[in-house]
């Protein structure tokens, strides 16, 4: 069977490492990319925080969008707005896996992630710039326009939130490889033999 793959860029420091050398296959990013990404199928979006500064005018997200739950709720409500993007919703992507415990706990890099392994069917899905599996670290390029409460107790529970998701999803296809590049190999949970850590690819400098 020929491989299906799936590039991911998250909004973690490490993403630029997506912009060392050619990628090839289908191509998903997060809210507001934070560099251009050329023949990206969609970017994914999951909160009314976006949905909000997108209605607003102050975010412009380019290309077609996949929406989770939320923002479909969110267009629900204003559906002039809805209207208005329409010709941008690819599609909207409301699973929610048994082991999260509520939207708010599935981020935009797990729904991301989670589309591409279900949904794409992808045998193999390389993510760039999903740092807080790695280390204590939630920045995100969407904190430059999205204000984001990064203080120390909040990033306590989103890390203790969003780690045992990761977990359970690479559990939840053994079939797929994830590829996870980052700048060490010191994951912060077990893994199985379906996900492999790259760290030779460095981010560009400059």
């Amino acid at each position: 069977m020929k491989d299906r793959i799936v590039h991911i860029v998250g909004n973690g420091d490490h993403s630029t490492i997506y912009l060392a050398k050619p990628r090839y296959g289908m191509k998903l990013t997060c809210n507001l990319p934070p560099f251009n990404v050329p023949d990206r199928y969609a970017s994914m979006i999951v909160d009314f925080k976006m949905m909000k500064a997108m209605h607003e005018g102050s975010v412009v997200v380019p290309g077609e969008l996949v929406l989770g739950w939320r923002p479909k709720m969110y267009l629900q409500k204003f559906t002039n707005f809805h209207m208005k993007m329409s010709p941008q919703i690819k599609e909207f992507y409301t699973v929610l896996p048994d082991y999260v415990a509520n939207y708010t706990d599935f981020n935009c890099g797990h729904m991301a992630v989670h589309y591409a392994a279900n949904k794409a069917k992808a045998t193999q899905i390389h993510m760039y710039g999903f740092d807080s599996i790695f280390d204590f670290n939630l920045r995100s390029c969407t904190d430059f326009y999205l204000g984001s409460d990064r203080g120390g107790n909040n990033n306590i529970r989103l890390a203790g939130n969003w780690r045992p998701v990761w977990q359970n999803m690479f559990n939840e296809f053994p079939d797929t490889k994830f590829f996870l590049y980052h700048s060490h190999n010191a994951l912060k949970f077990p893994v199985g033999s379906n996900v492999e850590i790259i760290t030779d690819q460095k981010m560009p400098k400059g």
